[in-house]
């Protein structure tokens, strides 16, 4: 597959990006592999929560590699196979929207991540992830480590294109809920589809929003155990 050509850096992303220093310090203190951690999906009420791990090489660089939400759909996609044949290994982990229903959205985080260092192949010795919340276990949180650790922020691409991607095939299956651009999460559009269809096989029915559809012939997904006032653990 031939890469699409990556446009031009935007004058806002051109300031200093991701680099390797957390990386270095890692390898250089004896981990052979480290991996790069991010999720995507987490704030969405369709589809499921996606984890991307990546292992970058030591020896060569990919440039424009920026924090996932910073780029736009254009600038993602042209860089995911770049990204994908320049990582050593690289994996995406999901967990549906069912999932997410059942085991709460910190135990489907963790599950999706279980999921993503599995395709990897290899064994990690040291784990960054992004944000203040270790949902891996034994991993380094790193806040902002999407905008610092070029690791993270290879995962962060991968992980957002391979959802985005996947929420847009779903759109011919579910249509008027306009998954093809908003990629499940709640927006005018999606939220005039449920109130006029109500919930389709991959929307998370523990989430709040099925207390207020006009019509509830469904009623929302309570897990056992779970506080009657809360959508889902956190």
């Amino acid at each position: 597959m031939v890469a699409s050509p990556v446009p031009r850096l935007r004058p806002s992303l051109k300031r200093r990006g991701p680099g390797l220093s957390l990386e270095r310090e890692l390898w250089d203190a004896g981990a052979e592999v480290v991996v790069g951690v991010d999720e995507v999906g987490r704030g969405a009420w369709a589809g499921p929560i996606t984890v991307g791990a990546a292992v970058v090489p030591r020896d060569r660089r990919v440039y424009k590699v920026r924090d996932s939400k910073l780029l736009n759909e254009a600038e993602r996609e042209a860089l995911f196979t770049r990204v994908a044949e320049w990582c050593r290994s690289w994996g995406v982990g999901h967990a549906s929207a069912a999932e997410c229903d059942e085991l709460g959205m910190s135990g489907a985080q963790r599950l999706a991540a279980r999921r993503a260092i599995e395709a990897l192949g290899a064994s990690p010795g040291e784990v960054l992830v992004d944000g203040n919340w270790d949902f891996v276990g034994g991993a380094r949180r790193i806040v902002g480590g999407d905008r610092t650790s070029l690791s993270i922020a290879a995962a962060s691409i991968l992980a957002k294109v391979t959802r985005d991607r996947l929420m847009r095939s779903e759109a011919g299956h579910f249509p008027g809920y306009n998954f093809e651009a908003n990629k499940g999460y709640p927006c005018p559009v999606h939220k005039a589809g449920l109130q006029a269809m109500g919930p389709s096989a991959i929307h998370r029915r523990s989430w709040v929003f099925m207390d207020y559809l006009m019509w509830n012939g469904l009623e929302r997904f309570r897990r056992p155990g779970l506080h009657p006032e809360l959508p889902f653990d956190a």
